[in-house]
């Protein structure tokens, strides 16, 4: 009974659980992009990158924040798909991702800081690159490293955060 318990014990630690409650740090093959701040890694399952916002590909109420920020609806969707691209060039990496006691979201998501296999957080990579934002209804360990880096984002002009065109200007 005692070695069956072993086992079953050493299964479970060589990735039979497609969530490892034991560790809260862990690493996965990127299998799939769904959106700016939602990957499907492997022997895990579908992980929200923690402590961001992505713009939807369609409209959202979500999208109230950052157009009192000046920017436009047009400029959003963009931002959505850049963002989906700059994830879906990390597909089939391995990263590693940790996670504050194993936490998901309402949707059964994990959420994860992912780290890219040369130790850069891909979450933090994606704001300072202008293309999602702080997300500040929770706390979480790096927020004001986060927040820090979306500033920096916005000062540079980059991504949404670009100047408006004269053209965009008029459109509003």
């Amino acid at each position: 009974m005692r070695r069956t318990l072993i086992f079953i014990t050493l299964l479970l630690l060589q990735g039979a659980v497609a969530l490892p409650a034991w560790s809260a740090d862990f690493s996965g093959r990127i299998e799939w992009v769904y959106d700016g701040d939602t990957i499907r890694v492997a022997h895990v399952g579908k992980v929200r990158l923690l402590g961001i916002d992505a713009p939807e590909h369609e409209d959202s109420d979500r999208d109230q924040y950052l157009l009192r920020r000046g920017v436009t609806a047009a400029t959003l969707r963009q931002t959505a798909t850049a963002a989906r691209l700059y994830l879906q060039q990390w597909r089939g990496q391995t990263v590693r991702l940790q996670s504050p006691q194993a936490r998901q979201d309402r949707y059964g998501r994990l959420l994860a800081y992912v780290y890219l296999p040369d130790g850069r957080l891909l979450n933090r990579g994606l704001i300072e690159a202008g293309l999602a934002v702080v997300y500040r209804r929770f706390d979480f360990e790096l927020k004001a490293d986060f927040i820090a880096a979306e500033t920096r984002a916005r000062q540079q002009g980059r991504g949404m955060w670009q100047p408006l065109s004269l053209s965009d200007k008029e459109a509003r």
